[in-house]
């Protein structure tokens, strides 16, 4: 089992999410100009990206247990590529995993807030949409009780002096 193997798993997931933060970034676009229509593809797009990345991220795993196995180094959970990097023979492999886990890590921070930015826009738009519908809706007249009561005052006062 090589280490190349699982360099060039993590080389796939840091493009495959270099492919989704620039979906990300058109997505913040289109939030901005609220078109519907565009941002329901982009979704879609965003779909078919998370489902690669899921299955590249099962290959990486399956690969790091496979190294971890072969060196026989025993794992409880789930194998990190941190635990590789500890069992790797070389240092030039140690090097070539450690700057691909942190590209990886920088671009999947760099989604992370470009995400919470969209996510944020949704939320104003959102906002916005329902303040506007609350002010075009017809607000319920206040209840008030005191016409009533004059009302049963009225009634009370008329059926006492019928019987009086």
């Amino acid at each position: 089992m090589s280490v190349q193997q699982i360099i060039k798993t993590l080389e796939n997931l840091e493009k495959m999410h270099k492919s989704l933060l620039e979906l990300a970034f058109k997505k913040t676009e289109i939030v901005k100009k609220g078109d519907m229509e565009e941002l329901d593809a982009m979704l879609k797009k965003e779909q078919s990206h998370v489902a690669a990345i899921g299955t590249l991220e099962q290959q990486r795993q399956a690969l790091v247990q496979d190294y971890l196995n072969a060196k026989g180094i025993a794992h409880v959970g789930s194998p990190t590529v941190l635990d590789v990097i500890e069992a790797a023979e070389s240092e030039i492999e140690r090097k070539q995993l450690e700057e691909v886990r942190n590209r990886l890590m920088l671009v999947i921070d760099d989604l992370r807030k470009q995400n919470d930015l969209n996510q944020k826009l949704v939320f104003q738009s959102l906002k916005f949409v329902n303040m506007t519908l609350d002010m075009l809706r017809p607000q319920p007249s206040e209840i008030n009780y005191s016409g009533d009561q004059s009302r049963n005052t009225a009634l009370k006062n008329s059926s006492i002096d019928s019987q009086a």
